[in-house]
């Protein structure tokens, strides 16, 4: 595992925890997203890692990207692009990570914090959390098309025009998360997803994942054309036969990820 300045990443009984480390609010600057960028592409080849806990150090998840690195229009010829490639790079690297990514929100997740939790599958927050796309207040505009996604019309696009926070317990309640806890719980509830996904097949988790990610934007034709090709190439592994055994046997399932 490589050194990083900006993150504290611990690998253990095959699930990696990532804590964003860049004090005082985890603000992403070049520095965090270059580092995001390369562990996500080297933990989704990683064969010792089944899943992803990601979380923030301290009181806040991550309160966006560092302002203070944003270019200024016009000053150096491609800065704007080069910076705008950067942040793109990240989230889709988390967003394709081969491994089930589970964001433990300990804290605020505003603009590009928000962000890298609807890169990940899974979300939980603890009950201080809340949510935001704050650009409108410093004179940017970005994540409308994350929003949209999850949100509907209405509240997207009022949390777009107003950087309205949401809660935690308002995620909760629309059903946006997984579960709002203590913060003491928050950890110990990802985990524990975590460990569970990390018992399962590898090979079939791979191909769930990559299945979640592809038929997001496919026509519900062409998704189930293309989950049933799937289902033939799990049919075919080591894994999908052990299953089988171990179902008609009663017990538990020994995987070697073929």
């Amino acid at each position: 595992m490589s050194n990083w300045n900006t993150l504290i990443v611990d690998v253990a009984d095959r699930v990696a925890v990532v804590t964003l480390n860049r004090p005082p609010v985890n603000a992403q600057n070049a520095e965090m997203r270059d580092e995001l960028t390369a562990l996500f592409d080297e933990l989704s080849d990683r064969d010792d890692v089944m899943a992803v806990v990601l979380t923030g150090n301290g009181k806040v998840f991550s309160a966006g990207a560092d302002i203070r690195e944003r270019p200024n229009l016009g000053t150096t010829p491609g800065a704007y692009g080069r910076h705008n490639r950067r942040v793109r790079e990240t989230h889709n690297a988390i967003s394709e990570c081969s491994k089930p990514i589970i964001a433990a929100v300990n804290g605020a997740a505003l603009g590009a914090g928000f962000g890298l939790v609807m890169a990940s599958d899974i979300w939980v927050a603890s009950e201080n959390a809340y949510f935001s796309m704050p650009e409108i207040n410093v004179g940017l505009a970005g994540g409308v098309s994350f929003l949209q996604r999850i949100f509907g019309q209405s509240r997207a696009r009022r949390m777009f025009f107003t950087g309205m926070q949401v809660s935690a317990q308002e995620m909760y309640r629309l059903g946006l998360i997984e579960a709002c806890l203590p913060p003491d719980e928050l950890m110990p509830y990802a985990m524990g997803i975590a460990h569970e996904i990390a018992s399962k097949s590898p090979v079939a988790v791979r191909l769930a994942k990559e299945a979640a990610r592809m038929t997001e934007v496919m026509p519900l034709r062409d998704a189930y054309r293309y989950e049933q090709s799937n289902t033939v190439a799990l049919s075919k592994t080591e894994d999908a036969r052990e299953a089988q055994m171990a179902f008609l046997e009663k017990r538990k399932p020994v995987y070697k990820g073929r």
